[in-house]
Parts: C-alpha cells; sequence; structure tokens
C-alpha cells in the first residue's frame, strides 16, 4: 500500500464544509404534490436510510413470531418504540432508535403477500384453517421452521417451480394480494412527510425474491412516489431464474406509462448469489435494462458484506491480496447460510465453500473489473453500479444496525441467547447513505439515479469523495472546498475522461474527506483510523487489476480495545481529508476508484452479547464460562450448544474476529480511457 498527502482539518471547518448555508424554496423537479423543503442544500446533505425492510407481512417475519406491520416498521424508524419477540416467541422485549432514519422503504416478499394474508389475518375465511397456514401461525419452534421450508418451496427457492399454496383454492389470493399491497401503499403515505419540515421520507416498496435452489437473485423494486404498478411483479410473474423479465416487465407497467411511474431494482447481498447475479449481458436487451434500472446494489446487510473475499486463515483471497476483505464474510455461497437451529447446520448446502470454487463475482470489487473487461471487449460496461447498505430485518426495524445493542433481524429465531448460538457470523447490517438537496422522493431517488450514494457497515460516518483532472491539491484547507470538488470534479458515482493538457494525458486527482460518526449522548462514536481508495482497471491485453493505496490517517496508531470490557482504547482522528493524484495512471487502462473508510477497532456485536452472558472471547476459561453459561441457557429453555462458539478462536476462522473495523464505502468512480 502507499501512503501519501495526509491532511488534517479542524473540527469548526468540517462542520461549516458538511453544513453549507441553507437555500428556502427546494429547486427539486417534483414528481408529485407536496410542499417544497424549507431546508434545501445545493452542496447536499448526507440523508442515512434503509431500503431493505421485512414485516410481518413477510412470509419468514411472520413464522418468526414477528407480528409488527409497515406501519409499525416506519414509527421505529422515525424513532419510536415497538415490541418484538423474545426467544420463545413471546412479545416482550422493547426496540428503538436512539438516532431515527432520514427515509426507509418496507420490501416485503411480493409473492407472498396475499397467501400470508389469508393464512394469518381472517380466521373466517376458509382458506385459512388450512394446514400449513395452521403451521405457519404456530408457536413451536419446529413447526414454524416446517413452514419457513414449505414457504420456500412454494416460492420457486428450491428444485421445484413456484407454485400457489392450495389455500388459494379455498379462499381469493388475489384480492387479499391486492389488499395487502394497498396497506403497504398506505402506510407509505401515511408516514411520509409531504409538509415542508421534510422531517421523513418513504417509498413504496417489494422485494422480488427469485432464489433457485437459494442462490440469492433478489431486488427490492422501490418506486420513486406514489404512482406504482397495479400489483408487484414477482417470481410468480417471472417464472424463477429469470430477473431480466421483472425489468421487461416494470417497463410495460411502469417507466413506459406515461404516468408518473419511475422506478428502480436493487439487488442485495450477492455475496449468497452462487455467482449467478453478475453474468455476462447476452443481449443488448439485458444490458440496457441492467444498466437503467439497477444503478446500485446493496454491498453489505445482516448476511454479510460483499465488497471483496480474503481468507486470513489460508491467506488468499478471491482475486485480491487486500487482507481487510476478511470483513464479516460468510462460508456459504446461498441463502442456506441460515440452515442453523441449536448451534447445529441443518443443512449440507450451507457447507463452507472452498475459495477456488467461490464466484469471482459474487464479490462487488471483481464485478467492476470484470465490467470493465466487458466494456473493453464489447464497447459498453453492464456493471456501473454505486453502492448502498442496508439491514433485510425481518424484525420490522429498519435502522438498527448498531453492534450495541444489536437485538437480530430474525424475530425468534435470533432473538436473545438464540443470536450468537445459530446466527454468529450473521451482523447487523448497515445503512444506505444519500447525498441529495433535501429529504423528499424525488431528491433521494436523484441521488440513488446519480450513484451519489455510500454504503455504511452500521456505524454513520460523513464521507465525500470528488474526481477530476482540476481538483487542487489544496482543496482540503479550502473554505469553498464543495463547491470547488463539484464545479471542477465529478461526485462518487460519477464518471470523466481524463483531459489532455498540451496532449498529454492529465492523472486524475480525487478529493476524499470523512467525518467520524458523531455517535449519541450513551453511546460515542468511534474515531477514524484512515482512509483509503481502491483503484480497479484493465490492461491493454484485457486482464484486470486492483490495488489499495492507504491516502490519510494511521493504520499504526494504537487504538484498540480492553479485552475485559470492550471499551476503546487509544485516539484516531475525528476528520481525515485528502487530496491524492494516482502515481500510476495510464490514461490508455479504462479504471474505476472507490473509497474506503475505516474506524478503529471495537467490538463485535456477538463479542459484546457473549461477555453480557458472562463469557469472554479473550479470556482464558472462555469455554469453562461458556459451559456454566449454556447452563443458564438450559435452566430457561435452550437446547444444544448455546455460547461456544463465543470461544472460537480467530487464529483457527478464516473470516472471524471479536473485534472488527467498522467502515464506509463510496460509490466509485469511472476514468474512462481515451
Amino acid at each position: 500500500m502507499m501512503l501519501t498527502n495526509k491532511k488534517f482539518s479542524s473540527l469548526p471547518l468540517w462542520l461549516a464544509l458538511i453544513m453549507p448555508p441553507l437555500v428556502a424554496n427546494a429547486q427539486i423537479n417534483y414528481s408529485e404534490q407536496r410542499e417544497p423543503c424549507a431546508v434545501y442544500k445545493p452542496l447536499k446533505q448526507p440523508l442515512f436510510g434503509d431500503l431493505h425492510v421485512h414485516t410481518r407481512y413477510s412470509f419468514d417475519s411472520y413464522i418468526s413470531s414477528q407480528r409488527n406491520d409497515p406501519f409499525d416498521a416506519y414509527r421505529f424508524a422515525k424513532g419510536e418504540a415497538i415490541s418484538l419477540p423474545d426467544a420463545d416467541g413471546k412479545q416482550t422485549i422493547t426496540a428503538q432508535l436512539e438516532r431515527p432514519l432520514d427515509f426507509t422503504a418496507v420490501t416485503d416478499h411480493a409473492e407472498f403477500l396475499g397467501q400470508i394474508s389469508i393464512c394469518t389475518e381472517d380466521a373466517g375465511k376458509l382458506g385459512y384453517w388450512w394446514p400449513h397456514c395452521g403451521l405457519t401461525r404456530a408457536s413451536n419452534f419446529w413447526l414454524q421452521l416446517i413452514a419457513a421450508n414449505w414457504w420456500t418451496g412454494l416460492g420457486g427457492q428450491q428444485e421445484d417451480e413456484t407454485e400457489s399454496s392450495f389455500a388459494c383454492n379455498l379462499s381469493d389470493c388475489k384480492a387479499a394480494d391486492a389488499d395487502v399491497w394497498q396497506r403497504i401503499q398506505q402506510a407509505a403515505e401515511q408516514h411520509y412527510d409531504r409538509s415542508s419540515e421534510c422531517g421523513f421520507t418513504t417509498f413504496v416498496g417489494y422485494e422480488y425474491t427469485d432464489a433457485p435452489s437459494q442462490n440469492n437473485m433478489h431486488r427490492n423494486v422501490i418506486f420513486r412516489n406514489a404512482q406504482v404498478t397495479e400489483r408487484p411483479v414477482s417470481t410468480y410473474d417471472t417464472g424463477r431464474g429469470n430477473f431480466p423479465d421483472l425489468w421487461r416487465k416494470l417497463r410495460e407497467q411502469c417507466t413506459d406509462l406515461d404516468n408518473g411511474c419511475d422506478v428502480m431494482s436493487i439487488p442485495h447481498n450477492p455475496n449468497l448469489a452462487g455467482g449467478l447475479m453478475f453474468r455476462d449481458p447476452p443481449n443488448d436487451t439485458e444490458l440496457a435494462d441492467r444498466l437503467f434500472f439497477e444503478p446500485v446494489v446493496e454491498l453489505t446487510q445482516h448476511k454479510g458484506a460483499s465488497e471483496c473475499r480474503f481468507d486470513k486463515l489460508a491467506g488468499i483471497g478471491l482475486d485480491t491480496t487486500d487482507e481487510l476483505c476478511n470483513f464479516e464474510q460468510v462460508a456459504a455461497d446461498n441463502l442456506t447460510m441460515l440452515g442453523s437451529v441449536h448451534g447445529e447446520v441443518r443443512t449440507e448446502r450451507a457447507r463452507a465453500v472452498p475459495m477456488q470454487e467461490f464466484a469471482p463475482r459474487n464479490m462487488l470489487r471483481n464485478a467492476l473489473k470484470a465490467g470493465l473487461a466487458i466494456e473493453q471487449q464489447d464497447g459498453e460496461n453492464p456493471f456501473v453500479m454505486g453502492f448502498i447498505g442496508s439491514t433485510d430485518t425481518h424484525s420490522a426495524t429498519p435502522g438498527a444496525a448498531e453492534e450495541d445493542p444489536y437485538l437480530g433481524h430474525l424475530g425468534r429465531r435470533d432473538s436473545e441467547y438464540r443470536n450468537v448460538q445459530d446466527h454468529f457470523f450473521s451482523n447487523a447490517g448497515g445503512h444506505a447513505v444519500v447525498w441529495a438537496e433535501e429529504n423528499s422522493r424525488d431528491a433521494i431517488f436523484n441521488a440513488i439515479q446519480r450513484k451519489e450514494t455510500y454504503a455504511t457497515s452500521g456505524t454513520r460516518p460523513v464521507v465525500r469523495f470528488f474526481g477530476g483532472t482540476q481538483l487542487n491539491d489544496d482543496l482540503c484547507d479550502s473554505s469553498d472546498m464543495l463547491q470547488e470538488a463539484y464545479s471542477n470534479g465529478v461526485p462518487m458515482g460519477g464518471e470523466f475522461v481524463s483531459e489532455a493538457n498540451e496532449g498529454v494525458a492529465q492523472a486524475p486527482r480525487f478529493l476524499l474527506s470523512a467525518t467520524k460518526d458523531a455517535g449519541t449522548r450513551t453511546r460515542p462514536g468511534t474515531d477514524l483510523q484512515r482512509l483509503q481508495i481502491i483503484k480497479g482497471w484493465v490492461d491493454a491485453e484485457g486482464q484486470t487489476h486492483e490495488q489499495v493505496f492507504d491516502v490519510a490517517g494511521d493504520a499504526n496508531n494504537g487504538a484498540g480495545v480492553n479485552p475485559a470490557n470492550c471499551a476503546t482504547t487509544g485516539n484516531g482522528a475525528t476528520n481525515l481529508c485528502a487530496v491524492w493524484q494516482d502515481p500510476d495512471f495510464n490514461a490508455q487502462q479504462s479504471a474505476f476508484y472507490y473509497a474506503r473508510v475505516l474506524e478503529n477497532p471495537s467490538c463485535r456485536w456477538s463479542t459484546l452479547q457473549c461477555q453480557a452472558a458472562g463469557v469472554n472471547p479473550f479470556a482464558d476459561n472462555c469455554a469453562a464460562e461458556a459451559e456454566n453459561a449454556n447452563q443458564r441457557a438450559h435452566e430457561r429453555g435452550a437446547e444444544g450448544p448455546v455460547y461456544d462458539k463465543c470461544c472460537l478462536d480467530p487464529a483457527t476462522e478464516p473470516f472471524y474476529t471479536p473485534v472488527i473495523q467498522e467502515r464506509a464505502w463510496t460509490s466509485p468512480i469511472w476514468v474512462k480511457s481515451q
């Protein structure tokens, strides 16, 4: 790695830079009726949100004893308290965000909206009494899991094609589907702030849940405004393994109509896609539709991170030598990674996939590099994607991405002790962050379309990233930093061609700045450790390459954690800023650059929960502590080894570490070859 051009700025200047002057009356071209936002920032503001949220309308939420609906999920996102199930399925746990979100979309599974409604909501309907519906409503843990397996089979997620429940022969599932879709829209409308205060934004959305043989091809479908399709397009409409037909139907039923309908689809956690998410486009239509409908991809959520992959035990990476790519990786490459019950993995499909068998394009850095190679050969890059994070919560808790407290995202299945026991290798998820002029649907939707977004692993640092050939070296010290950056460069998500000066191509410069998460009164944010820029490029022979550059901060700043109580030790930076120029730029090679912001070390959620149970992963007698904690858990009804994973030796694990570095990833900036 190369360390160059380190610069630090003072806090007052940074506060001024991230809080530009307010301008009354927005200049947004609204696609719907609403009052202009009183707070409008031409140089944009960071808005934190979650675009991947499930409620009781989703089968895998309901069978986990989770009973909150979209109305409750939006209340939670705005800072209100809701009740969640404990490990026994009783609604005894109170959940509340310390910091509300700015925007949220509820994205329940389109495939089962009506069927779940028939099975769970009206005992007066005959379908309600179909045996599988009874299993769905069961409080017994094993019966709930049997119901879940049945639902995934109906949805085409196993070996067979999609099929409707027999309950639909007994009751009208289509009418129920329409009713639930209306309620989803009503919840979004009720909680959307259309006043000039612009306090909270909702989006109407759903999840397109295509997962043949548990290979995750899911997309979150997000509409710009209240003008939406008559009903969600699901795998029942497209057939399984056929996501291009989703795009075709969205064109027919939305974007090709002259009624104000606009929509995007956001692929999520490609780490579990079995290599199928980012295939070479077989035709021009698929290429055009991917570029049109999918401006961003979900880089991280509670089922793992998808930036890149490195096995620290074997010392090898998936087309990378970047050791920081071991962050929040899971062993399997498909959705069966969730198949652990009472501490035991119940399916062979959840086995660890060796690095040589793991599909490179499951990781987004590799997909971006592949896009450059395809562009060089065929003239068009199909993988021009920005980054966001989200939670994929199935507990109706959007934005609950903190390590402390992390209550789980799967209802009772990872509540209390079950979290450490069965979902040890899951994580708290992340945030979707957009740079938008105001907190309105159109402003946020526009920001996502232009990819001026970044993902976080759950904390809230404020990150800026610009590129161009005319950015000044002293930009970090300028009081007009942002104005100059927008005027002379492009922000994250943009692209440019390197300009020539007297016939010589100018190497691009990049402005990268970050301010630490301010935290809350009870939980202060963690200092920043360093800023990095990741470059990917393709050479004349079509071979792809990558390199990681440290551009500010210090990897050896001495920060760490106190193993006795997980308190952070040492100091880092409140703010970091650098203007960096690529020392090896070749104007004949197309490239992308994105930024990664690393915080000082802190304890992982699992370490915090293990210590709270009296089991310290750092202690020499950890195994004895786990045995005692297991006995206490068994007295309250737990089965099997509950806290044994707390004592895993990270030196024998390919990815797991009890201490992590929270981080953020900006959308890339692409530099086109001349």
